[in-house]
């Protein structure tokens, strides 16, 4: 008989207790994806995956040891049982672990308000192939595009279930729906590539194969003939595209747990101003549709909107029980986890205020500067926020863009970067992190 996540988590935290445990936690995950890739009008790849992953964390006082599998047999779930609490029983002590009290956990929630999973039919293999080849056949039909490396398209779903001994008990199921195209522009040496994609929770909200492929292949014929740009200080734009990253560093340095550790440029910034002071970043994991809205966290606590930072002030750290109790603090109710690991705080859902300027008007307005569409590698200093990373992009004179560039790099403090930064209003609503492309004055640009 085909048992729940919720009836295996159940089964593994009676295990447990049977085994010794003073204290656990289970987590049950199981879903199935199908995947198909093309090249050249045919199928290149195609792969269906179905599985299910358990993860077991035993307490005996303040030790802690996690154990996971991919196995439910009954037997399978006493032996990780058994192996979980002799390993608790060596661990050293943390006086931090321990699970939530009772009166912390998440008790009522609408999970059907949040619109995590779509009833429609999975699509078939046949379905998702021939997405696949109108988005190449959208890309080879600019002119100009050279070949397409790879087009593809997926379909996913999972369910994930949540028990612990304190009497949480919770789950829900996911679905995910995503078409991609990277195109390829120019011969030889002179090739560039660049790509378009999209993943929704609901098949009907994505964008189209054709839309992707066309908008992926009009990027790597931009690109064509990119050279290296002027040295100097510069204005410098981050497209939409990347910006979020920026963002994403604001965010590394005020979890918790690098907090906790001593690694964060931020730690002595709480109260203080990180952004200009008509900017706010909010956290709302209730947003419906959107793939990182969740009514729990992984320690069962309830998820809330929140303002990380409110007209430019910076209110408080991304936290999980460990961290939390580390700083003196409480939960924010953050905590993520994998099966085979122990939770740790990370962010859900966020949005940057919008800006009154389009795009465009920020390229005018820089006058000679930088427009930047990818970035690779980093080097990021955690403690005092010196930021380096390669980009390329458009070069902009006159508030115009005059041709690609490649191979450069851009630098600076992110404290200081942060607090200058000029939003467009070019946002995608439906995205995770909803941020707009963001303008920075004076930035180092190596090139020639």
């Amino acid at each position: 008989m085909t048992r729940t996540p919720e009836e295996i988590s159940r089964q593994l935290l009676d295990a447990a207790r049977t085994a010794g445990a003073e204290a656990a936690d289970a987590i049950v995950i199981d879903g199935s994806s199908v995947s198909v890739e093309v090249r050249g009008g045919a199928l290149e790849h195609a792969e269906r995956s179905e599985g299910t992953d358990l993860g077991l964390r035993v307490f005996l006082g303040k030790r802690q040891a996690i154990v996971s599998s991919s196995d439910k047999r009954p037997e399978t779930l006493k032996v990780m049982a058994e192996r979980a609490v002799a390993m608790a029983s060596e661990a050293p002590e943390d006086p931090f672990t321990g699970l939530a009290e009772r009166d912390q956990i998440a008790q009522d929630w609408d999970i059907q308000a949040l619109e995590l999973f779509d009833p429609t039919s999975e699509p078939s293999a046949e379905a998702l192939m021939h997405d696949a080849l109108r988005a190449e056949a959208a890309a080879l039909a600019v002119s100009g595009v050279s070949q397409v490396s790879d087009a593809a398209a997926s379909y996913g779903t999972h369910r994930v279930h949540l028990a612990m001994t304190n009497g949480f008990s919770g789950g829900y199921k996911r679905s995910s729906r995503s078409t991609s195209c990277v195109a390829i522009s120019g011969e030889g040496t002179g090739m560039e590539r660049d790509y378009d994609g999209d993943s929704r929770t609901f098949q009907s909200d994505l964008r189209s194969p054709d839309e992707i492929g066309r908008i992926a292949g009009e990027r790597a014929v931009e690109q064509v003939g990119a050279q290296k740009p002027a040295t100097g200080s510069f204005p410098v734009l981050f497209d939409e595209r990347i910006s979020s990253s920026l963002i994403g560093h604001l965010l590394a340095a005020s979890n918790g747990a690098a907090v906790a550790r001593g690694a964060s440029w931020l730690a002595d910034s709480l109260g203080q101003q990180v952004l200009p002071e008509h900017l706010s970043l909010i956290e709302d994991p209730h947003r419906p549709r959107i793939s990182g809205s969740r009514p729990f966290d992984a320690e069962g606590l309830p998820t809330r909107r929140r303002a990380i930072v409110e007209n430019g002030i910076l209110t408080g750290w991304t936290l999980d029980l460990s961290s939390a109790r580390k700083l003196d603090m409480a939960s924010t109710g953050n905590a993520t986890r994998g099966v085979s690991g122990p939770p740790s705080p990370s962010n859900w859902n966020l949005s940057l205020t919008q800006g009154d300027q389009s795009r465009a008007d920020l390229l005018r307005d820089m006058g000679t500067g930088l427009l930047v569409t990818s970035m690779i590698g980093s080097t990021i200093n955690p403690n005092t926020g010196d930021y380096s990373r390669g980009a390329s992009g458009f070069w902009v004179e006159n508030g115009e863009i005059t041709y690609p560039v490649n191979e450069c790099t851009i630098a600076g403090n992110l404290r200081d970067m942060l607090k200058r930064i000029l939003p467009a209003n070019d946002a995608r609503p439906y995205l995770s992190r909803v941020v707009p492309s963001l303008l920075i004055e004076g930035m180092t640009l190596a090139g020639n």
